[in-house]
C-alpha cells in the first residue's frame, strides 16, 4: 500500500468518529432547549384546558342559577358546576352573587389556585394567585 492511501484511510476512519462526538456534542447542547419548549407546550395546553373548563363551569352554573325554579341554597348550582369540574380532578372553589330588587344579574365565579393547576411548579418562573372562569346572566322572571 502507498503512503497516500494509509493516510487517506486512517483520516477517514478519524473524520467519521469526529462528526459522531460532534454530533453528540450538538444534541446535548440542543436537548435543554428542546425539552424546554416541549414541557411549555404542555404546561401551556394544561392551562388553557383548565381555563376553559373553568369558564364552562361557571356558564352551565350561571345557566341553572338563572332559572325561576333555582332559589336559596343553591345546592343544585354547586352540583352542576363539580360535575363539569369533576374530570379535572382540582379543587375549587364556587362564588355566586345573588339576583335582588337592585339587581336583577346572577353571577357564578368558580376560582382555581395556580399552585394547584401548573404542572412543572415554578420551573417558568413563580406563580401565584388564581384561574377564574366567571359568568353573569340575568334571572328569569326576576320580579325583586
Amino acid at each position: 500500500m502507498k503512503l497516500n492511501s494509509i493516510v487517506r484511510h486512517t483520516s477517514r476512519k478519524r473524520d467519521g468518529k469526529r462528526n459522531r462526538a460532534a454530533a453528540v456534542v450538538e444534541f446535548a447542547v440542543v436537548l435543554p432547549l428542546l425539552l424546554t419548549i416541549l414541557f411549555g407546550i404542555i404546561e401551556y395546553g394544561w392551562i388553557f384546558m383548565v381555563r376553559q373548563t373553568l369558564q364552562t363551569a361557571a356558564r352551565e352554573g350561571c345557566r341553572v342559577a338563572v332559572l325561576q325554579s333555582s332559589t336559596a341554597p343553591y345546592a343544585n348550582v354547586t352540583s352542576r358546576v363539580t360535575t363539569i369540574m369533576a374530570p379535572t380532578g382540582l379543587g375549587f372553589t364556587v362564588n355566586m352573587t345573588h339576583a335582588n330588587a337592585g339587581d336583577p344579574i346572577e353571577s357564578v365565579e368558580v376560582t382555581v389556585p395556580y399552585a394547584d393547576v401548573s404542572l412543572m411548579g415554578n420551573f417558568f418562573g413563580p406563580r401565584s394567585g388564581n384561574l377564574a372562569g366567571t359568568c353573569s346572566m340575568r334571572k328569569e322572571g326576576f320580579t325583586g
